[in-house]
Formats: C-alpha cells, sequence, structure tokens
C-alpha cells in the first residue's frame, strides 16, 4: 500500500515563508509526476504546481515567482517552498502522485496525501 505523508503546513504572517514536504512510502518501483495543490474554504481544489520525473515544472500563475517545487526521487519526496505568503495563499495543501508503479510492468495509480494546513494571517 503507497501513502503519502505531507508536512511543513502551519500559521504565518504575510510576507512569510513554509516548506511543505511530502514523502511516498510502500512498495515503490517508480513515480512519474508529483504535485501539489490546494483548496481553500468554499472553493475548489485548484493546482499549484507540479513536477515530472525528469524535473520539469509546471505553475500556477497566481504563485509563479513564488513557490518552488522540487523532488528528491531517492525518496520519493516532493517539495514546496513557498515565499512571500499572501493571505490568499490559505489552504489545505494536498500532495499528489500519479504513474505510481510498484514493479516496472505494473499499472501506474495515483495517490492523494492527507492534506495539511497552511495559513496566512497577520
Amino acid at each position: 500500500q503507497v501513502q503519502l505523508v505531507e508536512s511543513g503546513g502551519g500559521l504565518v504572517q504575510p510576507g512569510g515563508s513554509l516548506r511543505l514536504s511530502c514523502a511516498a512510502s510502500g512498495s515503490i518501483f517508480s513515480i512519474n509526476g508529483m504535485g501539489w495543490y490546494r483548496q481553500a474554504p468554499g472553493k475548489q481544489r485548484e493546482l499549484v504546481a507540479t513536477i515530472t520525473k525528469s524535473g520539469s515544472t509546471n505553475y500556477a500563475d497566481s504563485v509563479k515567482g513564488r513557490f518552488t517545487i522540487s523532488r528528491d526521487n531517492t525518496k520519493n519526496t516532493v517539495y514546496l517552498q513557498m515565499n512571500s505568503l499572501k493571505p490568499e495563499d490559505t489552504a489545505v495543501y494536498y500532495c499528489n502522485a500519479v504513474g505510481v508503479k510498484v514493479t516496472a510492468g505494473s499499472w501506474g495509480y495515483t495517490y492523494w496525501g492527507q492534506g495539511t494546513q497552511v495559513t496566512v494571517s497577520s
């Protein structure tokens, strides 16, 4: 069974920084894409940033220049460095992993973490 466990959320003042981590555990052969999504109260879940196995990244326009996604393939871990945080960044942040294979020939599956709360407030 594959699990994604996020950490690093919390309360921060506007203009501050946080670093989120998400570690995938279990019997994993490879992971294709990893990413971060967020959901604010009363809103739909939205993409924040994604990164492929080779390191290609994609960001939502609202976070470009402020957030940086990275991953360590040896640890099956993805990170999200969030700088210059704004109150509108307040949300539950979810980690996502796609194309997760347990063997070379197995089907690739998608997994989600349980979410970590990020609150930006003075």
